[in-house]
């Protein structure tokens, strides 16, 4: 019987040390509770992750799922970050970590001494999670509920970018589009806004319409890049965003969120006016953009 049960705990340890040493995925787990929405932490890991400069990305392709390595002077770590929601204002963050030319060595080594490895790893975690915080407070998203968008004629130009890039493409198009409605003694009607056509979150992808409101006439002049049209209004499920423009879609993602728990059915394509020019150099945080996700008819 003594025999049995030696030869059972014997065959458990064996098991669990192969697991351990050659099938577990990840040489170190790191957990992280944050108040943010997974999306939000997903583009979060996204900006910071493009400031390494030795870092490339491996998978970038889902909202709950990032992945990339980074090349250390002696060796190359693979990190996978996985998002969770737990409720409307928290969420899980595992990041999974592996050396990948030394792993069987981190993982003999590691419940006995303190390796470079495991301090690297920390050191990395707690970066990335500095930069989250700092990031977390330098904006604000005030959901207001249902309100209305009116109708509104523009002069447009057609965008494709990743969400990162939403800011920058637009800057590169303000000096056609403003410089064309002054040029051409148009008559501007209201604020600059963007209409998101299509929003793939799983693709990081977006299409949209840089427009500026103008008032409609019988003869607009004609240009290669600039289009025009009717953008009807509707119902909306609406947020106030103060931040820097470049991570006004962090409310996309608080109305997504709150139209779920609410049970409100929307499009997915936010629209967003900017009331701030942000060329005059005020506090951030002051800026304001009103966010917009239409309702499902």
């Amino acid at each position: 019987m003594l025999r049995r049960i030696l030869l059972s705990g014997s065959l458990v340890l064996l098991t669990a040390l192969l697991w351990y040493l050659f099938i577990k995925s990840e040489d170190y787990l790191a957990t992280l509770k944050v108040k943010a929405t997974p999306g939000t932490i997903n583009q979060t890991i996204k900006l910071w992750e493009s400031t390494l400069e030795n870092s490339d990305v491996i998978d970038q392709n889902k909202v709950d799922v990032f992945e990339h390595q980074i090349t250390f002077s002696d060796s190359v770590y693979n990190y996978k970050w996985a998002i969770e929601k737990i409720d409307d204002s928290l969420s899980l963050v595992q990041v999974h970590i592996k050396d990948i030319d030394n792993s069987i060595k981190n993982r003999l080594f590691m419940p006995f001494s303190n390796t470079d490895f495991e301090k690297r790893s920390k050191e990395t975690v707690f970066k990335f999670h500095k930069k989250l915080q700092e990031h977390l407070d330098n904006f604000k998203v005030t959901v207001m509920g249902i309100d209305s968008i009116t109708d509104t004629f523009c002069a447009y130009i057609p965008i494709k970018s990743t969400q990162l890039e939403k800011a920058s493409k637009m800057m590169q198009n303000y000096p056609i589009l403003d410089g064309f409605v002054s040029n051409s003694r148009i008559q501007t009607n209201g604020q600059p806004f963007i209409e998101v056509i299509e929003w793939n979150r799983e693709k990081d992808s977006i299409t949209y319409n840089f427009c500026y409101p103008i008032k409609k006439i019988d003869s607009l002049p004609i240009h290669k890049t600039i289009r025009y049209k009717e953008r009807k209004g509707g119902k909306a499920f609406k947020a106030i965003y103060n931040g820097n423009y470049i991570t006004s879609d962090r409310a996309w993602y608080s109305l997504l969120n709150e139209a779920e728990k609410r049970n409100i059915k929307v499009t997915g394509k936010p629209v967003e006016i900017f009331f701030t020019n942000p060329n005059m150099g005020s506090n951030e945080l002051e800026w304001i953009a009103n966010i917009y996700m239409p309702l499902l008819n």
